[in-house]
């Protein structure tokens, strides 16, 4: 078995703009791939105060619901809501849509749902490129 043979579900993505952060998730989503991500986020801090951020996910098949209510992921997402300025969501299943609808008029980070078919436009959105 080679490292490829089991690559992890969130998987960071170059981009143009290195304020402009982007990560693709696949498959289900596990307490271990939250602390991953926030991991990767908090680096991001350390070089800049504010960044952009776009997820991507497809082939998705589940979350571990326990992992959004753990202290390390609840840290994770109030820290987040300190240095992003726009985030996007592009693919998983169209509740994600309807969620970030939801919660937009509570955050000041601009937020948008794309489907996974769209995601040219969310990279347009967000300005960046991958890259």
């Amino acid at each position: 078995m080679t490292v490829n043979d089991n690559p992890p579900n969130v998987r960071r993505i170059e981009t143009s703009r290195d304020d402009a952060y982007a990560f693709e998730i696949v498959g289900h989503i596990t307490a271990a791939d939250m602390e991953n991500l926030y991991g990767l986020l908090e680096g991001a801090y350390e070089t800049h105060d504010k960044i952009d951020v776009l997820v991507i996910i497809h082939d998705y098949e589940g979350f571990d619901w326990q992992a959004a209510f753990k202290e390390q992921t609840m840290i994770g997402k109030t820290n987040a809501l300190k240095h992003i300025r726009k985030y996007a969501v592009a693919g998983g299943p169209a509740w994600m849509g309807t969620t970030i609808a939801f919660f937009r008029p509570f955050f000041s980070m601009e937020m948008e749902y794309f489907p996974y078919e769209k995601v040219e436009v969310a990279w347009k959105w967000l300005g960046a490129e991958p890259g």
